[in-house]
């Protein structure tokens, strides 16, 4: 059974996708077997692993109003280990044909349910928006990280979003937990940056991640590439950050520790210990 963990925030520029495509690539490159989903019509977290959307015949849109199952249309993408369910600009019209359709909050849900033994975490990427398909990515999610940019009207938006997420958690998906607060794009040159930080921690305190994700050219150029970071350049301090932010998500959902299965050294393993003096 994966865990479906959404990125969300209604402001844009805060780096939901970017966030999407390196903790998917992260978590892929642990050995995790992960699935990207592009919940976006901007469909930039599919560009963003080297995939054309003008190519895309087919999309999360037929999924979500046509029925068409995710696995026959699923992408592997350079990554070992990582998968995408693309989005296509076809998204945009799907709320408003989804407006009279029973259970439209609980479409995305539907599709994603049918798969969620093949992989480990599905990561959904949302729209910068509270609308209907994002509210669907919460419906569908076991929890929400939530990106929030190191400046100050960032902040702003932050609440209207956990308001959200508490609608969503009363009404709609009791289950649905907050991952996280990602802090992105911090410069420690910059005081403002120390300042919106030190806010963040003060109150939401445990739900801050450890991680901050620092500014850092090769983050802004690995997409033109269509590559993750991680693939684009490893050594990079973008890599380094979502590497320890993918830890992070692994710690804080028990998957660190080592099966008991695997402390125990089976019989086919043991080597006999000579104990015989030469």
């Amino acid at each position: 059974m994966s865990k479906v963990i959404a990125i969300a925030n209604q402001k844009g520029g805060v780096g939901k996708t970017t966030t999407a495509i390196n903790l998917a690539a992260s978590l892929a490159v642990l050995e995790y077997k992960t699935l990207l989903v592009d919940c976006d019509p901007q469909a930039n977290a599919t560009s963003g692993v080297g995939f054309d959307p003008r190519n895309i015949k087919t999309s999360i849109y037929e999924c979500i109003i046509n029925d068409i199952k995710p696995m026959d249309i699923i992408l592997e993408t350079k990554t070992p280990n990582l998968y995408l369910l693309p989005s296509h600009i076809d998204l945009v019209g799907a709320e408003i044909e989804m407006i009279n359709m029973p259970n439209r909050e609980r479409m995305m849900k539907q599709s994603l349910d049918s798969m969620k033994d093949e992989f480990d975490f599905i990561i959904l990427d949302c729209s910068p928006s509270l609308g209907l398909i994002t509210i669907n990515c919460l419906v569908a999610a076991d929890s929400v990280m939530i990106p929030v940019q190191c400046e100050y009207f960032a902040l702003e938006g932050l609440g209207k979003l956990l308001n959200t997420i508490k609608i969503v958690q009363n009404r709609l998906n009791v289950n649905l937990a907050i991952e996280g607060i990602l802090l992105t794009m911090y410069d420690v040159r910059l005081r403002l940056s120390n300042q919106v930080v030190e806010e963040v921690k003060t109150h939401f305190q445990t739900m801050v991640f450890d991680t901050i994700i620092q500014r850092n050219t090769k983050l802004g150029e690995a997409p033109s590439y269509g590559e993750s970071i991680i693939m684009f350049d490893a050594e990079s301090k973008g890599a380094i950050n979502y590497l320890n932010l993918a830890r992070e998500v692994l710690q804080k959902n028990n998957l660190t520790a080592i099966p008991n299965r695997d402390k125990i050294l089976s019989a086919e393993n043991r080597n006999p210990i000579d104990l015989s003096l030469n």
